[in-house]
C-alpha cells in the first residue's frame, strides 16, 4: 500500500485543466483523493455507466458519472490574470499560519 500523496489543492478550488480531452475547461474542485493523487472536478471527465436492470432501474441505464482526474493534469487559476499558477506558500506575519499564495501575482489564495 502506498502512502498518501501532498495535494496543495483544496475542496472548492477553482481549477483549469492542462491535458486530456477536457483541456482548457474551468471548474470547482468537488473533493480531494489524496490515496490516489486526484481530485475529482465539477463538469470534467464525464464518462457512461452502463446500468443492468435491477430494482431501481428496471429497464436499466445509462448514467452520467464524474470520474477523478490526475492533480499534474490540474492547476489553479488565478482569478486576477486569469491563467493557471502554481501554488506557493508563506508565514503570516504573527507566525502562526501558513498562508497558500499564487505563485504568479503572489496574492493569498481565498
Amino acid at each position: 500500500m502506498l502512502g498518501q500523496y501532498k495535494i496543495r489543492l483544496k475542496k472548492d478550488d477553482l481549477v483549469i485543466i492542462r491535458a486530456g480531452k477536457d483541456k482548457g475547461k474551468t471548474g470547482k474542485i468537488l473533493s480531494v483523493h489524496p490515496r490516489e493523487n486526484k481530485v475529482t472536478v465539477d463538469g470534467i471527465n464525464i464518462v457512461k455507466k452502463h446500468i443492468k436492470p435491477n430494482k431501481a432501474y428496471p429497464q436499466g441505464t445509462i448514467l452520467e458519472v464524474i470520474k477523478p482526474i490526475y492533480v499534474s493534469k490540474v492547476s489553479i487559476l488565478d482569478p486576477e490574470t486569469k491563467k493557471p499558477s502554481r501554488i506557493g506558500y508563506k508565514i503570516s506575519d504573527d507566525g502562526t499560519k501558513k498562508i497558500r499564495v499564487y505563485k504568479i501575482s503572489s496574492k493569498e489564495i481565498k
